[in-house]
């Protein structure tokens, strides 16, 4: 009879997996255990890539009824969420990671578990809350419902509350009008709380094919998507048109370093032993006429960002000059394309708004401090402010030490990745431009994670595979083998009160929604609102009939001058003839708190005063505010 002779075969690092088994005989049995096993019986290895997902997705459920997001206190969500939701995110974790030593040949586990994650992080909001979450979302809500109502935008037409910026940048609402008649919607409401998850899951696949043109390592791809979502705390994605822009920024971004290598320009890059192990080669070169036509396609996608958003456009434009700093990426024409259609939008649709930024530019030029400062008072008050506040700053520094880690042990890794890295450091030089409204800062990191992302993951998940110098060390293998749950776990705990730790003011009660609604409803039009801020449900109601003041938007010191007399100071600058509203809501109190624009008790003082003058009377006063009316002499 013949004799089986062992065949050594390639294994997943490259090394020897060890003799191959008689036909008929699985893997690694004898053939007293094969006889064991019922054909298509699920191996330990499926077993346990479906097993922590499921018993996770069941954790997270059986949590939900007792997550008290109607009575949230100071730490806002976080200590309304019960232990059986902590312990989702871990086996959600431990999950992944198993998930990871399969990457390579069954990429679609890492991917459910960040679907996951994803799920699991931002859907409490969007499964439990009775309520828009993000008063600032119900403004937008608000603009969709005016587009519905009139069919028309005004771009030229001045309007308070800062709303003449939707009316010149309108794609975003122009989209979501469009969705909400073409599945019979209400409102944008009824899929408001979604925006997280559906942008979250357009992202991955976009994310993906950004990693995979610098890493073949699927373990390093999906690490660094995990940690993209858990990074991405800024609060930046729900339906506004800052999620959408930036989504289609990053679609741009991945086109070019895909589709836009000059010929000639990659040198040893091609080479596999110049390579990190885990690096692509440079994608293959494209000529003059193949990018132009690139241009062509791009164009409409550029165009489309410039529709959206005001800020984003001039991201992608800094992010196209820094890379064609390389001479692999130096392709002007996408460059001198993105300007032209933005310098165009800005001065026809989106004049009135340029035209008052520009204005401000020589206050702002160069303020680097002012400009980088978060929010209009730039100091956080109360226990889960501070927190969060805190929580933010640590994970800043836990990305930005995790990607410096890359960039000093992984210098091939980053130079092949180079334009990743030129992408993540472009926007930061817009702190010398402008604060964005106090948005500035996280902007900037909004638009540098991508990258940061990928080069913390490459710190954490070693080469596979390699030769000679390349070789990862064993000793460097178990210490990420530890690094690397140990730091996932850690970007978890800070993500949590960095993202729910100031949900006290996004949650908003209906009975809220309802007294600001009715009020609004029965304003003459004309007339003009006053609130401490815009952050309160249906804010901007009716914002295309009625006029807004939302007088502490300002610095602390101003507000101090407000509450010494808060009735002279509001009707000394109210014109004749005018019929004012004043609401004051329990959301505004915890946000003028929470963000520092009036000292503690500032708010319960405000409304006392107000309620006791003559000058203003009280039309409705519920449990969760007043509503008082100022009839100018």
């Amino acid at each position: 009879m013949p004799q089986h002779v062992p065949v050594p075969v390639k294994g997943d690092a490259g090394g020897s997996a060890g003799p191959v088994p008689p036909p008929g005989r699985p893997p690694g049995t004898t053939p007293g255990k094969a006889a064991r096993r019922l054909p298509g019986a699920p191996g330990p290895q499926s077993l346990l890539s479906w097993l922590p997902l499921l018993l996770a997705a069941g954790l997270w459920t059986l949590s939900l009824p007792h997550i008290g997001f109607r009575s949230m206190g100071e730490y806002g969500l976080l200590d309304r969420l019960p232990l059986t939701y902590y312990l989702s995110l871990l086996v959600l974790t431990a999950g992944f990671l198993v998930s990871l030593r399969r990457a390579g040949t069954a990429p679609w586990w890492p991917a459910l578990y960040c679907a996951g994650l994803l799920m699991a992080l931002k859907g409490v909001p969007a499964v439990l809350y009775d309520s828009e979450r993000y008063p600032w979302a119900s403004k937008h809500d608000a603009v969709i419902n005016h587009l519905l109502a009139n069919g028309e935008l005004r771009p030229g037409e001045g309007l308070s509350g800062n709303m003449s910026a939707y009316d010149q940048w309108p794609g975003f609402f122009t989209l979501n009008a469009g969705l909400v008649r073409a599945f019979g919607a209400e409102s944008a409401a009824a899929y408001l709380n979604w925006a997280p998850i559906v942008l979250g899951l357009l992202m991955m696949p976009v994310l993906v094919l950004l990693y995979r043109t610098f890493s073949e390592d699927w373990r390093l791809v999906w690490t660094a998507v995990w940690i993209f979502q858990l990074a991405n705390w800024v609060g930046q994605d729900y339906l506004a048109p800052q999620g959408l822009a930036f989504l289609l920024h990053l679609a741009v971004l991945t086109v070019v370093v895909r589709h836009f290598v000059r010929p000639g320009s990659a040198g040893r890059l091609r080479s596999r032993a110049y390579l990190d192990p885990a690096a692509a080669s440079v994608p293959p070169p494209t000529g003059t006429r193949q990018r132009a036509v690139c241009v062509v396609v791009l164009a409409p996608l550029v165009l489309a960002v410039n529709a959206v958003h005001q800020l984003t456009p001039v991201m992608l434009c800094v992010t196209l000059l820094a890379l064609c700093l390389t001479r692999r990426y130096r392709n002007p024409g996408l460059l001198a394309v993105a300007a032209l259609l933005m310098l165009a939008w800005d001065l026809t649709m989106g004049r009135p708004l340029f035209m008052e930024t520009l204005g401000t530019l020589r206050d702002s030029l160069g303020r680097l401090t002012q400009n980088s400062r978060a929010g209009y008072a730039g100091e956080l008050t109360g226990a889960g402010p501070e927190l969060a506040g805190r929580a933010s700053i640590l994970m800043v520094l836990a990305l930005a030490a995790l990607a410096g880690t890359a960039l000093l042990l992984r210098r091939r890794l980053v130079h092949s990745s180079l334009p990743l890295l030129l992408a993540s450091l472009a926007p930061v030089p817009l702190f010398a431009v402008n604060d964005y409204g106090g948005e500035m800062l996280f902007r900037v990191y909004l638009f540098a994670l991508p990258g940061a992302a990928f080069f913390a993951a490459a710190a954490l998940v070693p080469a596979a595979g390699g030769l000679g110098a390349h070789r990862v060390r064993p000793a460097v293998r178990r210490a990420c083998a530890i690094a690397l749950p140990v730091a996932l776990i850690a970007l978890t705990a800070g993500f949590m009160p960095s993202y729910y730790g100031k949900e006290r003011m996004n949650y908003t009660p209906p009975a809220e929604t309802a007294l600001v609604t009715r009020t609004l409803d029965s304003a003459p039009e004309g007339s003009l609102i006053l609130a401490t801020t815009g952050s309160f449900p249906q804010a901007l109601h009716r914002y295309d009939q009625l006029e807004h003041w939302f007088f502490a938007e300002q610095e602390l010191p101003e507000n101090i001058e407000v509450l010494k007399d808060p009735a002279g100071y509001l009707s000394a600058r109210l014109p004749a003839g005018t019929t004012a509203y004043v609401i004051l809501t329990r959301t505004q109190d915890i946000y003028t708190a929470g963000e520092g624009l009036l000292p503690p008790g500032g708010f319960a003082r405000l409304t006392r005063d107000l309620t006791a003058s003559p000058l203003f009377r009280v039309v409705e006063r519920t449990g969760h505010g007043v509503v008082l009316r100022y009839d100018s002499p």
